[in-house]
């Protein structure tokens, strides 16, 4: 038999945890799938007396992760420590600077940093492979390398952050608000104590960057992307988009148009009879949509020990295997330099809420600040009021630009009527 692939684990939390009870409960099996045998040589975490459910016996201990970078009897190392920069980053260029393979579940990492390692990899012809850095379980960075390799990637979009999927779909099921949601989220363990990657969008960004790289053969670009969180979605919001025969999804999307990429991820009205639709809870899902292959869906865990782990041992099998791939599809050296295609030059459907004084002229001034950007409505809903005698006004539009949209919220927003700053959520047409 060939000689074992001999790995080194830096962070040994939950995913790094799973990484070795997977590699021990399916060794054998491993082994045959990659024509060799898998050994965790040395490990390291920031607390080695702390209690984990996996047999660390037979790995050396290393205090400093940074000792596996250069360990001689190590040949890929895994980073699992996470962050967009301090000891992750200079562990995985320290690694492939030393002639080592890279497997990372590190996102951030990837989305600010991507593009230079990438190079750093090829240079010294070793593997940067990340497959777990992008909806757990999912493979969607093999997809996007493979599969639909005899593809021009027309669109990408998918739910990317199951914390925020899990908040959406329980405030559609329960009627609760957006705040006992979360700490009922928190207290279960689905969002964490500082939820502010998550619910703010920063977590589905950083995956969709590196999506983006990957789909279109570009640089990685994190600051071309638009983000916005979940923190201003209503049960009120939740309830009208069911009424107008959507549901409401944090999605990140992104296609090239005439003035760039376009990058984003925000709140969207998701049409009822999409599949996209009916992926609840905790889960994820991606869709790619080629030129020749047309419209495809990757959906299932997006995190966890399980999937995660998952992830990360593909990878290792295909180091194990000798398999040399670039790590964003296209050699580092021709990924485009493509331009952040403006915001403002967005074109879509709107969902606007507002809560107005139910008086007479109110919807005729909303209204004028629409026309006056040539902004044409679609549908309108005015339910109920309230004891303040305010009430809510829905309102949903054709086709306009960002701008535009933008403009006339700030009329509408000065009217002395409007209570509150609007609400508006994108409309998206699959």
């Amino acid at each position: 038999m060939n000689s074992p692939l001999r790995i080194g684990i830096a962070g040994l939390g939950t995913v790094g945890a799973g990484v070795v009870k997977l590699l021990a409960e399916h060794g054998r099996l491993l082994s045959v799938r990659a024509g060799r045998p898998f050994k965790v040589v040395a490990v390291s975490a920031r607390s080695k007396a702390k209690k984990r459910d996996i047999d660390l016996s037979g790995m050396r201990w290393e205090k400093d992760p940074m000792a596996l970078a250069t360990a001689p009897d190590i040949d890929v190392v895994v980073e699992l420590i996470g962050g967009s920069g301090g000891v992750a980053r200079r562990l995985v260029q320290k690694a492939l600077a030393s002639g080592k393979h890279v497997v990372t579940a590190n996102k951030a990492l990837l989305a600010l940093h991507g593009t230079e390692l990438a190079a750093l990899a090829e240079k010294k012809q070793r593997n940067l492979a990340f497959e777990a850095a992008v909806a757990g379980g999912i493979p969607i960075i093999k997809a996007l390398r493979e599969g639909l390799a005899g593809n021009r990637v027309k669109r990408l979009y998918g739910i990317l952050n199951g914390t925020c999927n899990y908040i959406l779909t329980t405030m559609r099921e329960t009627g609760r608000d957006f705040d006992v949601v979360l700490a009922e989220a928190q207290a279960a363990g689905y969002a964490e104590a500082d939820p502010t990657f998550d619910v703010d969008g920063i977590d589905a960004a950083h995956k969709l960057a590196v999506l983006t790289g990957a789909a279109f053969g570009a640089k990685v670009d994190f600051a071309g992307v638009h983000v916005e969180g979940i923190r201003r979605v209503t049960s009120m919001d939740i309830e009208f988009a069911q009424e107008l025969g959507y549901r409401i999804k944090l999605l990140g999307l992104a296609r090239e148009t005439r003035y760039g990429i376009e990058q984003r991820v925000h709140p969207c009205m998701v049409p009822l009879d999409t599949p996209i639709a009916h992926i609840e809870g905790v889960f994820n899902a991606v869709v790619v949509e080629g030129d020749f292959v047309g419209t495809t869906m990757f959906q299932g865990r997006g995190a966890g020990q399980g999937p995660t782990a998952s992830a990360v041992v593909a990878d290792l099998v295909d180091v194990a295997r000798g398999r040399h791939m670039p790590a964003f599809v296209v050699p580092a050296e021709k990924l485009a330099t493509k331009k952040a295609s403006p915001m403002d030059r967005h074109v879509g459907a709107y969902y606007m809420r507002l809560m107005v004084q139910d008086r007479p002229g109110v919807i005729a001034a909303v209204s004028g600040a629409l026309a006056k950007e040539r902004i044409s409505l679609e549908s309108m809903l005015q339910r109920g009021r309230s004891e303040s005698g305010e009430v809510p006004v829905v309102l949903t539009t054709h086709e306009t630009e960002e701008a535009a949209m933008r403009r006339a919220l700030a009329r509408i927003a000065k009217l002395g009527a409007v209570a509150e700053e609007p609400c508006v959520i994108r409309i998206e047409a699959f």
